[in-house]
């Protein structure tokens, strides 16, 4: 048996064998007598910096395209691995000529943005701070560059919350600014911003601030559809634990702040009277009649068997549903209630395994969550080895059925393993997050003296509503009282 210090920092270097290891390269393992804190370099500021570096390596990682990947060559941007939408966007969506999202139609295919509001106003603000003169090339070269100084703010800003979220774990912020992934993935699309908002979100909710944290939600839903789903295990932890007056509040700083943003675009009015405008609905509907795409399980089965699953959305419905309602019942039966993080990370992988894409940058809405999650090197690293060999084998994919003839680069049956690992990295790391959740003694964070650090009002709480067996806590659960240690079961990973 061992007892904890409840205010005793973390320190993962002497809990987790990778840390302890990569340690060595700056001196080893923290000692027992070192004066965390009296540094002005506190964990925080460490970890801010280090994010920054990493997104600054990624962006030099983008420089052949910036040279001319961009401009030049059906498949240089591929082959160098550099590929961007934003700068792409920038004329292809009106921006460089002037254009007012959702409500002036586009030359082209694509009539209006297909964008979430919040995200299209970040567009349109980067392109104010564009220089509308000179060549095209040079607007889109600038343009991304001021894209990606604004998404490095977003970077710190998730960097901060997350190791802000587990006070006593700050240094699992690091999993964050040191994943690989996210320095490939961040200045491809616009998906930080709203990674961000959910990040403070979920900050704000381990502060007991649950309107503040549903203020956040919402507007990270106007950014990104995903951040409205971590609404469903905040509802299933509240029922659990009867904090139905902070999940109520949380609902409604949601709705309220996704309508301040959305109503002034949603609404048109003409002779005709008021009606939704087709430019702000774009969006949903583009997500709704798009067919399956890069990266998804159903793009896997359909070039597999040769059926082009034109049910595909039903198809991913009905798991979503299903997933779902396991995950539900999971929280009822588990033996401890599960931690936010832990089901905030299962729901948000759910819904991209189910989904009928999966862009690269998408792995940039798990990464702060697995590291709230599950924050184990090991684990966390074998996941993004995957999530990188993805990232690499869907650029080869694509210059090889860009080259024409030449097929130079990954073929199907490449690509189709690289969608595999993706998969299999993902559903790795959600087996062992429900594992922690079945059995907490194996789960890191509780097995060093917490309950549910991101959990907020949910915290330390007695639960009013379980099944099963949670009737009775067995033996491995964890038992919480009001003294200030906390005894535990035998410590293994």
């Amino acid at each position: 048996m061992t007892s904890l210090r409840q205010d005793e920092p973390v320190r993962p270097t002497k809990r987790d064998e990778v840390a302890a290891a990569g340690s060595e390269l700056i001196g080893g393992p923290i000692g027992r007598r070192a004066l965390l804190g009296a540094s002005r370099l506190t964990p925080v500021r460490v970890i801010a910096l280090v994010a920054i570096g990493m997104f600054a390596l990624g962006m030099v990682q983008k420089l052949p395209c910036y040279n001319g990947g961009w401009f030049f060559g059906a498949t240089s941007q591929y082959v160098h691995a550099c590929y961007s939408d934003i700068p792409h966007l920038y004329a292809g969506r009106g921006f460089a000529d002037g254009l007012i999202p959702y409500f002036d139609k586009l030359p082209g295919d694509m009539e209006y943005l297909e964008y979430p509001v919040l995200t299209g106003l970040f567009m349109e603000v980067a392109s104010w701070l564009t220089p509308h003169g000179g060549a095209i090339q040079d607007q889109e070269q600038i343009y991304w560059l001021v894209n990606a100084g604004l998404l490095m703010v977003c970077a710190a800003v998730i960097a901060v919350c997350v190791t802000r979220t587990h006070p006593r774990r700050p240094w699992d912020g690091l999993l964050v600014a040191l994943a690989p992934a996210f320095a490939l993935t961040a200045t491809i699309n616009w998906d930080l911003l709203a990674v961000a908002l959910t990040a403070a979100g979920m900050l704000m909710w381990s502060r007991s601030r649950p309107l503040a944290s549903g203020v956040l939600i919402g507007l990270a839903t106007a950014a990104k559809l995903y951040p409205v789903l971590l609404l469903g295990p905040l509802l299933v932890l509240c029922w659990r634990a009867g904090a139905w007056r902070a999940y109520g509040r949380a609902v409604v700083g949601a709705v309220v702040s996704w309508l301040v943003v959305n109503l002034p675009v949603m609404i048109a009015h003409d002779a005709s009277g008021f009606h939704l405008r087709e430019g702000w609905a774009k969006f949903y509907t583009f997500s709704q009649e798009r067919p399956i795409d890069f990266g998804s399980i159903w793009l896997l089965i359909s070039q597999r068997t040769g059926n082009p699953l034109e049910n595909a959305n039903l198809y991913a419905s009905l798991l979503m549903i299903l997933g779902c309602g396991a995950l539900a019942l999971l929280t009822f039966y588990a033996p401890r209630r599960p931690r936010f993080a832990q089901l905030a990370f299962l729901v948000v992988a759910l819904f991209i395994l189910t989904n009928k894409v999966y862009s690269p940058q998408y792995v940039l809405w798990l990464i702060p969550l697995a590291a709230l999650a599950r924050p184990r090197w090991r684990d966390f690293l074998i996941w993004q080895a995957c999530e990188v060999m993805y990232f690499l084998g869907i650029w080869m994919y694509l210059a090889y059925t860009g080259n024409g003839d030449k097929h130079q680069g990954l073929p199907p049956e490449g690509y189709q393993l690289a969608i595999a690992l993706h998969l299999l990295g993902t559903l790795y790391l959600c087996a062992v997050v429900v594992r922690d959740i079945l059995l907490p003694e194996r789960d890191v964070v509780r097995r060093d003296g917490d309950d549910d650090p991101s959990g907020g009002v949910l915290d330390r709480s007695p639960d009013v509503f379980v099944l099963g067996r949670a009737h009775h806590a067995p033996r491995h659960a964890v038992h919480f009282e009001a003294a200030s240690r906390v005894r535990w079961g035998v410590a293994r990973d």
